[in-house]
């Protein structure tokens, strides 16, 4: 079983993501958290899924050779939401959050996670793709969110498992955990294959 083999790791999750911590240990997956500071910045003309592929690949190479002792088992994650192919980040602001929240009103749109998985002798990433459909926002529910919760740290400005998930998400097709940013059932599956 995959607990097992990993017992013989030293993982760690680069990642400030209260959400991938609570992910993670949910699936019980021993881990300490160590991140590095990036500038998370892609190439242009990527696609979504590229870019998600290209930002945790980023974060892992934060690392040096010399932060990996041999038992080290490194995890990096990077969530990306895009609306008809183009990628809405973290927002800077009010101003930019309702920007957001009014264009994913009443539409569908792609969250996105990237995640690497990186020992001293091998890496290996993947990406998972979640569709997610919005009701038609009020200005007031958009209003009351973002006053509310403030999404400032979340791409696409929400979060699925707050007011807004139960409030204003009619379905989705995928993981519901990719949307909060780990793809739980594809990082077991991808884990168990990396270790063997």
């Amino acid at each position: 079983m995959l607990l097992d083999k990993l017992k013989n790791y030293d993982i760690v999750l680069a990642s400030g993501s209260p959400r991938r911590q609570q992910l993670l240990a949910e699936m019980d997956i021993p881990f300490r958290v160590q991140t590095k500071p990036v500038e998370e910045v892609s190439p242009q003309g990527l696609s979504p899924e590229e870019t998600a592929a290209w930002l945790c690949r980023l974060k892992s190479d934060a690392f040096s050779a010399d932060d990996l002792n041999e038992n080290i088992l490194l995890i990096t994650a990077d969530t990306v939401v895009a609306l008809d192919n183009r990628i809405l980040g973290k927002p800077a602001g009010d101003k930019e959050a309702e920007a957001m929240l009014r264009a994913l009103s009443g539409k569908k749109h792609a969250v996105i996670t990237g995640v690497c998985l990186r020992t001293r002798e091998k890496k290996a990433v993947f990406t998972a793709s979640t569709d997610v459909w919005f009701k038609r926002l009020s200005e007031e529910e958009i209003h009351y969110y973002i006053t509310h919760y403030k999404p400032f740290d979340k791409a696409g400005a929400y979060g699925i498992q707050e007011w807004i998930g139960h409030a204003a998400i009619e379905k989705i097709s995928g993981s519901y955990f990719n949307v909060m940013g780990l793809p739980t059932h594809r990082l077991y599956e991808e884990l168990t294959a990396f270790i063997g």
